[in-house]
């Protein structure tokens, strides 16, 4: 009876082992890599609101320039760079977080997705800033709109509330917020450029969950691997009893 028993569990063990391993091969498309229309409208309708204000003479008097001496006044010549660092806590919170939750991807798809988003990110930034070339609220050089700071914290949180959910998704927005905020605080860019920038972060991080499936492709990531299969095993000996061990099976 111990020896059916222990045979039972056996099978029983290694069918549940195989069943997940198959299963893991061809892992379900994701739905947030999926494009869909309705994830263009709110970096569309902030990119059209940000773009609006930019060199635009009624929103620079009735809404840049209030806000701008609002933060003067708070500021009193005291000014707070911590956004020149803490703009890249929540990307980096999408690879810590892995470590306390499971993320939907591999650890290598993480990375791919983190990459991509840096990539498309970084190409709207400059190409816009150096296209439409609007002064910085301090003077110091003409390319305000977009913020790229605020792009960067958005498509870090963006990324976390894609892959781990709305809960991490919002503190990662708080803090992306913060460093809209600070943008402002600092004198570094007007109200516009957040907008702006928001729009490219969430856009950039979106994108690349809509290219991860290409990019499978491409390096092979979409093909069967190698599996491994660990079991427990049952052999019997000649005295008539059971020798219990482990086995380890490779399909290729």
């Amino acid at each position: 009876m111990r020896r059916f028993l222990a045979l039972f569990l056996s099978i029983a063990l290694f069918t549940n082992l195989k069943a997940q391993d198959s299963l893991s091969v061809l892992p379900p498309v994701n739905p947030d890599e999926s494009f869909k229309v309705t994830k263009m409208i709110a970096p569309a309708a902030l990119m059209s609101v940000g773009a609006f204000g930019a060199g635009n003479p009624w929103w620079k008097e009735n809404i840049n320039e209030p806000i701008k001496e609002y933060a003067a006044d708070l500021r009193n010549g005291a000014y707070f760079h911590a956004d020149d660092y803490i703009q890249y806590i929540p990307a980096a919170a999408f690879f810590g977080i892995a470590l306390l939750q499971g993320p939907k991807h591999e650890i290598r798809e993480i990375v791919a997705l983190e990459a991509t988003s840096w990539i498309v990110m970084g190409a709207l930034v400059n190409t816009i800033k150096y296209t439409v070339k609007e002064m910085r609220p301090d003077g110091s050089k003409r390319n305000s709109f977009p913020s790229g700071h605020t792009a960067t914290a958005i498509m870090g949180a963006e990324l976390v509330r894609l892959e781990y959910g709305p809960w991490w998704g919002a503190g990662a927005y708080a803090i992306a917020l913060g460093v809209a905020g600070l943008r402002v605080y600092n004198e570094r860019h007007w109200s516009n450029d957040l907008l702006g920038g928001a729009a490219i972060g969430i856009l950039s991080a979106n994108a690349a969950y809509w290219l991860l499936p290409l990019e499978r492709k491409i390096l092979g990531w979409d093909k069967e691997s190698p599996r491994a299969t660990i079991a427990p095993s049952v052999t019997s000996i000649e005295s008539g009893a059971a020798a219990y061990g482990v086995s380890l099976s490779l399909a290729f």
